[in-house]
């Protein structure tokens, strides 16, 4: 990869992506219960990688962590800034990280990973700037998504520059391979959320509200996002908690 794929991805998110910015974040109580499934404490040093305009940071920070956050969106890093002005949010790519080796307690990604052009070297960064028991949040896409297989769903816009859809165990061995140990995975429900089933287009509601419904019985294997809560690799690694 060079800095013109960088360029051609960043543009996508400052004009496309994120055309319609906005400095105001719906009350989300999905990432409210994220912090404290993870265990957030006071004074935890945490960085988000794609942090967009910084909704998951602001409850990060709620929580007492020092919140750190990087994205390739100028645009987004520009609301992110102005929300957190005494905080490090830079713009940049997760590939190369401008941080320092081994400061970071907890290193989060949610949905960005499988949009990246370099994943295995995002992930090997993660490693980098996070401290020996450093925990590792990351949310990605499931293949297996009855939905997807089914063909009813094509992808997101973002597939527009990059977007990888791997199976459940496509990804752990992708985490294993560079280092990472899953601990434990669990579904993404932040669509049981008036905000994301009460909006455009409007035609869409009631498929929106049976999807969200779904994914409460359906098995992991079937969901569309899963977190993945990582560690890093020790020889007595076993499979994780789902």
């Amino acid at each position: 990869m060079n800095e013109k794929d960088y360029k051609i991805v960043g543009d996508f998110y400052d004009q496309v992506y994120y055309q319609k910015i906005s400095q105001s974040d719906n009350p989300n109580r999905h990432y409210w219960s994220l912090a404290k499934k993870i265990g957030i404490k006071p004074g935890e040093k945490l960085l988000d990688i794609a942090c967009g305009t910084g909704s998951w940071l602001k409850t990060a920070s709620d929580f007492g962590a020092n919140i750190h956050g990087i994205d390739i969106s100028g645009r987004a890093i520009e609301i992110c800034q102005k929300k957190f002005p005494n905080n490090s949010i830079k713009e940049g790519i997760a590939e190369n990280l401008p941080f320092p080796d081994a400061y970071f307690d907890i290193v989060t990604c949610l949905g960005a990973l499988e949009h990246f052009l370099d994943q295995p070297k995002a992930i090997r960064e993660m490693i980098r700037v996070a401290k020996p028991n450093a925990r590792f949040l990351i949310l990605v896409p499931n293949a297996g998504f009855l939905t997807f297989r089914l063909g009813f769903f094509k992808g997101t816009q973002q597939q527009e520059v990059k977007e990888t859809i791997k199976s459940l165990n496509e990804w752990q061995t992708l985490f294993n391979q560079q280092g990472l140990n899953i601990v434990s995975r669990w579904a993404d429900f932040h669509v049981l959320s008036k905000y994301w089933i009460v909006r455009k287009p409007y035609g869409m509601l009631v498929p929106r509200l049976i999807q969200a419904l779904l994914l409460l019985v359906w098995p992991l294997s079937w969901q569309y996002q899963v977190y993945h809560l990582c560690c890093l690799a020790s020889p007595n690694s076993k499979e994780p908690k789902s």
